[in-house]
């Protein structure tokens, strides 16, 4: 019967709206703010200019103009124009004609960020490991589960890699409970959670009285603890991280630097890289069915930077919330540093099966990034030196957050505790930072669809860099107030919610198109109807064009243009899973552009 009643919602929640045709008028479709300067695409085949009209719900012409002649966007096979709407309309429902095309009924609404938002923050309490995921938090009945590796406790991997190479194992079992699953799959992984936490306690640090992130506004089992519900969720995944630190004078087995045997190192204040299954999971399965061996795998160099860098950053923002935690948070950065540079070369490599790889060979801006929390929080001289004599101290630009770039989380960092550091060091972090900022806004501005990024390849989660990117243009904005920034940011959420070459809404839940099918194995009705469709507020990894590795994303190759090489098909795990960084990247924006309304 539970099944049967699963398999019912699954169906009435993919199944009750039929999704509507392409439009040639691409617009955001979660809607617009009630300002001017709201962006529309219409594909068109015109010469020449293109006039436009925009009607309110009783048919009333209260908008017209005159777009420019079309552009070719190349990335997408289409000529299309943009019209910049002149004047900020009323909240309320409108239609926009223009080329021969009326567009579907476009929402204005005077807080249009702040429902995403929080559906977006709950699609992080839903990959939370170790407990129940109850009904009364979630969007929807059939999205509540039991509780997934309840207490878990692992030990490290034992057996042969895919390189050949035999692994000892360990003696010892150690407690790795709770945190969030990673993506689709059901690792764990230290250097995503890193740049994920991190987006998150970035977000509170830039507007810590936004009563969007507030104590009681988010749907939560900690909400009504006098604790800002963001902080909330982001201590469920730092309490994790600090479990995956191995304690004072333990040793563990790591590669040796030919790859090609182990060896063994002193690893006290090292971070086990990760925590995944031994062999793949199918797709999809629930988490009580879910029984596969898991094990830890060996320490690295990342991640006990990322352990440093965000445990440093939580002992600051707990300092007088929590003094207990910040202390435990503290200790745990120093102990981390120390042994990150005690151990300054141990990789991760792509050798285990299971889980993904996350693999990262070039560690300065790790090194730059954790110093630089430290300092931000503690003042410590050591570290202060080591971001001085960084060579991304003197980088003309900051590289866009990711788990695998993390220097630009340095650079904002010093950013917003500029008084911890040399001015001469600050200025130039605000330069770096800032002609980032200008070559996305140089990109936005030749793109004909108007968004912060390059035209060419696309790679696996173009969304999530993409909105990474607007993180930048947003920390660009609190730094000079300049326009241009916040209109370029929202560029990029109104990308990936339907102005796009697909007229696809890639945010579960938002917009008359929206991705349905993830990868992901609880949200598995696109294979399997017996299991729930996402909740709202989980982002596709989005077009992929250079890493075509799954079967769906194979037939693909070499047959459609970079922007519309997407499927919404829960195998296409290259192309549509979901990812705990990614959505980390959409709440910051949404976050943004909801504090920063009508300025």
């Amino acid at each position: 019967m539970r099944h049967l009643l699963a398999a019912a919602a699954a169906l009435s929640a993919t199944a009750a709206v039929a999704e509507p045709p392409v439009s040639a008028v691409r617009v955001s479709q979660l809607g617009l703010e009630p300002a001017a300067g709201q962006r529309v695409v219409i594909v068109t085949r015109a010469a020449g200019p293109v006039a436009w009209r925009v009607r309110d719900a009783g048919g009333r012409v209260v908008l017209r103009g005159v777009a420019p002649p079309a552009r070719h966007a190349a990335d997408a096979g289409e000529t299309v124009t943009a019209i910049d709407l002149p004047q900020g309309l009323a909240p309320g429902s409108y239609r926009i004609e223009a080329g021969g095309a009326v567009s579907r009924p476009i929402t204005v609404a005077a807080r249009p960020f702040a429902p995403l938002l929080r559906d977006a923050m709950s699609f992080f309490y839903q990959q939370r490991a170790g407990v129940p995921i109850l009904a009364r938090y979630v969007q929807r009945p059939d999205l509540a589960r039991p509780a997934g590796h309840v207490g878990e406790t692992a030990s490290c991997f034992a057996g042969v890699d895919e390189r050949g190479v035999r692994w000892p194992g360990c003696a010892g079992r150690y407690d790795v409970g709770g945190g969030w699953y990673d993506a689709g799959d059901r690792g764990k992984y230290v250097v995503n959670a890193g740049i994920s936490v991190w987006m998150m306690l970035d977000s509170y640090e830039r507007a810590p009285a936004s009563d969007a992130l507030r104590d009681g506004a988010l749907a939560l089992p900690e909400a009504g603890n006098g604790v800002p519900d963001v902080l909330d969720e982001a201590r469920y995944e730092i309490e994790w991280m600090l479990r995956m630190q191995l304690p004072g004078g333990a040793r563990a087995v790591v590669a040796t630097p030919d790859g090609r045997a182990t060896r063994t190192i002193a690893a006290g204040g090292m971070a086990w890289h990760k925590l995944g299954d031994t062999v793949w999971a199918p797709v999809p399965i629930r988490v009580e069915d879910d029984h596969g061996t898991r094990a830890l795998y060996p320490p690295s160099t990342a991640a006990t930077l990322n352990l440093a860098a965000v445990a440093a950053q939580a002992a600051r923002i707990w300092r007088d919330i929590d003094p207990a935690f910040a202390a435990r948070c503290r200790a745990a950065a120093f102990a981390a540093f120390a042994a990150a540079r005690r151990e300054p070369a141990v990789y991760a490599e792509p050798r285990f099966t299971g889980s993904g790889a996350y693999e990262d060979a070039a560690l300065d801006d790790e090194f730059f990034w954790a110093a630089a929390e430290i300092v931000a929080t503690t003042g410590d001289p050591g570290a202060l030196r080591l971001v001085e004599r960084s060579p991304l101290a003197r980088a003309a630009s900051a590289a866009t957050p990711g788990w695998a770039t993390t220097g630009a989380a340095g650079t904002i960092a010093i950013l917003r505790h500029p008084a911890a550091f040399p001015p001469v060091l600050v200025a130039a972090q605000r330069r770096a930072l800032l002609a980032s900022a200008d070559a996305y806004l140089a990109d936005d501005a030749r793109q004909p669809y108007r968004y912060p990024a390059a035209s060419g390849a696309t790679q696996w989660g173009s969304n999530g860099d993409l909105l990474s990117r607007a993180v930048v243009l947003g920390t660009a904005w609190d730094l000079t107030g300049r326009a241009a920034y916040r209109a370029a940011a929202r560029d990029a959420l109104d990308y990936v919610l339907g102005r796009n070459p697909l007229d696809r809404s890639y945010v579960s839940g938002i917009g008359a198109r929206p991705m349905r099918f993830p990868h992901h194995r609880f949200w598995g009705a696109g294979i399997d109807p017996r299991f729930p469709s996402p909740p709202p507020g989980a982002l596709s990894g989005g077009p992929n064009d250079t890493a075509m590795s799954d079967p769906v994303a194979k037939t693909m190759a070499g047959k459609c243009r970079p922007q519309t090489c997407w499927r919404d098909d829960a195998r296409a795990y290259s192309q549509n899973e979901v990812a705990i960084n990614w959505n980390a990247a959409l709440i910051w924006v949404a976050a943004f552009l909801d504090d920063t309304r009508g300025r």
